[in-house]
């Protein structure tokens, strides 16, 4: 098999680009860490890769909302590319402020790059009113999904302000429902919904993170990067020998999507 090769995008703001990068070559992929600008310069660049990322961090500050600026400018100026990017059985994942970005540009909770364009859902403020950063469980539930399988329960850290999860009305809500993209939920070690701090946000139905129809678009607020080693895991002197890192699980699965 062809060494899958992954487009981690980065501009101002943006700081997990490295641990992006680590996590997707202890996959096996060969990732390319590029610049916004560049990209921009040569859009053509996109048809050399399998996988295209955003990681987390403040793209320009957060200065207007979280991931907006750097949203409205992938929609307006790589709008087209992006949505053919999708339409070719590639992948793409957003990570935090990566996922702000997906939701905002159009990509999520589904392909709407259109001059038109209304968001269909977006991540606000958490209810907390501070910024969270601590380790939470989730458990996955789409079918849909290629990133991970169903009923899978992980432990990753989260790092946001803006993580709460909300769609823009009931009938959005319903089709993420209907469609099995809601990929992740917060939950508690027995795998169970709960308020404050099982849900570190106050997202909408414990949502975490969502897929496009396709399965083949997934943001998450959790942070898989941060977990791809066993030493990473604040218990890690507990753990047995072997056991897989939690965030890992998302890398291989992605590259092992091509395979």
């Amino acid at each position: 098999m062809a060494t899958v090769k992954v487009l981690v995008l980065r501009t101002a703001g943006i700081n997990c680009d490295l641990e992006t990068v680590f996590a997707f070559e202890q996959a096996g992929a060969k990732p390319e860490l590029v610049h916004v600008n560049r990209l921009l310069a040569e859009p053509g660049l996109l048809d050399d890769f399998q996988i295209l990322t955003i990681p987390g961090g403040f793209s320009y500050g957060d200065d207007i909302s979280a991931g907006k600026i750097f949203a409205v400018q992938l929609r307006h100026d790589l709008g087209g590319r992006l949505a053919d990017f999708v339409g070719k059985d590639k992948l793409v994942l957003g990570i935090c402020n990566g996922f702000q970005v997906l939701v905002k540009a159009g990509l999520l909770p589904e392909v709407r790059i259109t001059s038109d364009y209304r968001q269909l859902a977006t991540l606000t403020d958490n209810d907390s009113g501070k910024f969270e950063d601590r380790w939470i469980h989730l458990k996955s539930f789409s079918r849909r999904c290629v990133f991970i399988e169903p009923g899978r329960m992980i432990y990753l850290p989260i790092a946001h302000g803006e993580g709460k999860f909300v769609p823009r009305d009931e009938p959005v809500l319903q089709r993420l429902r209907e469609n099995d993209q809601i990929v992740f939920r917060y939950v508690d070690p027995t795998g169970h919904p709960g308020l404050y701090p099982t849900n570190p946000n106050g997202s909408i139905d414990d949502i975490a993170g969502i897929c496009d129809p396709t399965g083949r678009v997934l943001g998450l607020m959790p942070h898989p990067e941060r977990h791809v080693q066993r030493t990473q895991h604040p218990h890690w002197t507990r753990l047995a020998e072997g056991i897989e890192p939690d965030g890992r699980i998302v890398f291989n699965h992605a590259v092992n999507y091509f395979s």
